[in-house]
């Protein structure tokens, strides 16, 4: 019977091996060959040495004990005891850390402990896969030209696009058809822009203006109740104008929700921004003509030729509103000058109110002519009459 040391159940240190012994085996089987190792093994075992059994201490005796003799047998049967492996015997030699490897230009670190693998090339395509078909480079009948130059004599050569470029009649007439339509093109968009100035620029433009000749009247606001006015002897008489380009009285249209400053005189300076008063005309509210000329944009006597008979013009001075009614509308030719006497043709005299413009709209062949007569007056102390009602 062979010898084992009693193991302690936390005692996992030792690992415990059977006795050898040199009976032969009847089962083939149950042989265990152990593999060779190889010469050049990167790990290293070290050399276990048996250590000596463990004898029991004899009792103390007064006559000498001889040995007993060890049998051959009883030498075998010992424990061989392995000693615990450390972590010293199994560590592996340290990965030297490999140079970054550059992609797209950025440095990358490779872990010490995670290489990857080499990417495996892509497998070949197979033969039953349809391969794409190229691109067409030319879609047109017949064929391209060739791509290299085409000799042209013994010393010159011409390019292969010759026959597309060379100058000839279609060609001629072709770019200059093109070149046409791109300026009407853009003589079309200037006339539009044009156009466009005319009908929102000036009118900001007048009106604008409008606001300063306004503020150039100065006239105060009236006192409501207060005394009537009494005309003075320059009121019945012709009363002296005031400077060219000043301020003469206010104009209203009810009817086209309008009213504007007169200024003094009909120049193309004068009536750049508001209506003239004709310089040899009468004033408003006396015996005679008051004559106003216009410019006919959209800031002015743009729908000046919507005015008919029984519509009521207002004038308003520094004390009094003069309240005019449209006898009658004519156009004229511009030599027509008669048109802005103290009695026009066709009208009798009276306090007369003419007004005149451009006709038709956008030129000036013909002078838009509108006649009126004067029905009522009152004193601005009264407040405004009952045509400005509602006006602006």
């Amino acid at each position: 019977m062979s010898r084992h040391r009693a193991l302690e159940p936390e005692d996992d240190q030792t690992t415990t091996f059977p006795r050898v012994t040199d009976e032969p085996v009847a089962d083939a089987s149950i042989t265990s060959v152990l593999p060779v190792v190889p010469a050049d093994a990167t790990t290293v075992l070290p050399v276990i040495s048996t250590p000596p059994s463990p004898r029991p201490a004899a009792p103390v005796s007064a006559a000498p004990v001889s040995p007993a003799p060890v049998s051959p047998a009883a030498a075998s049967d010992e424990t061989t005891y392995l000693p615990r492996i450390s972590d010293e015997t199994t560590q592996l030699p340290r990965i030297a850390k490999p140079a970054p490897s550059v992609v797209t230009g950025r440095a990358i670190a490779t872990d010490e402990t995670g290489l990857l693998g080499a990417i495996p090339p892509a497998p070949p395509p197979s033969a039953d896969e349809p391969k794409p078909s190229p691109r067409p480079r030319w879609s047109g009948e017949p064929e391209p030209p060739p791509v290299k130059a085409v000799r042209a004599g013994e010393k010159n050569y011409r390019s292969i696009h010759s026959e597309y470029t060379r100058t000839t009649f279609g060609s001629v007439l072709r770019t200059t058809l093109r070149g046409t339509g791109e300026l009407m093109i853009t003589f079309g968009l200037v006339i539009l822009l044009f156009a466009a100035y005319e009908v929102w620029g000036k009118t900001a433009i007048v009106e604008g203006h409008q606001n300063e000749l306004e503020q150039q009247l100065n006239w105060g606001e009236p006192t409501v109740g207060g005394p009537t006015p009494t005309p003075s002897p320059s009121v019945t008489g012709k009363p002296k104008p005031p400077p060219a380009g000043q301020p003469v009285a206010k104009l209203y249209i009810p009817k086209l929700n309008k009213h504007w400053v007169v200024v003094q005189g009909v120049t193309q300076k004068d009536i750049r921004y508001a209506p003239g008063h004709y310089p040899n005309s009468a004033m408003p509210g006396q015996e005679g003509n008051f004559s106003v000329a216009g410019h006919r944009n959209r800031a002015t006597f743009w729908d000046l030729d919507k005015l008919h008979g029984g519509d009521k013009i207002v004038v308003e001075t520094k004390d009094m509103y003069y309240v005019y009614e449209v006898a009658k509308q004519r156009i004229v030719l511009p030599s027509a000058v008669e048109v802005v006497r103290p009695v026009p043709p066709t009208m009798t005299a009276g306090k007369l109110l003419t007004l005149t413009t451009c006709n038709p709209k956008f030129d000036n062949y013909q002078r838009l002519i509108i006649h009126g007569t004067l029905v009522h007056e009152q004193p601005r102390s009264a407040g405004p009459p009952a045509e400005l009602a509602g006006a602006a």
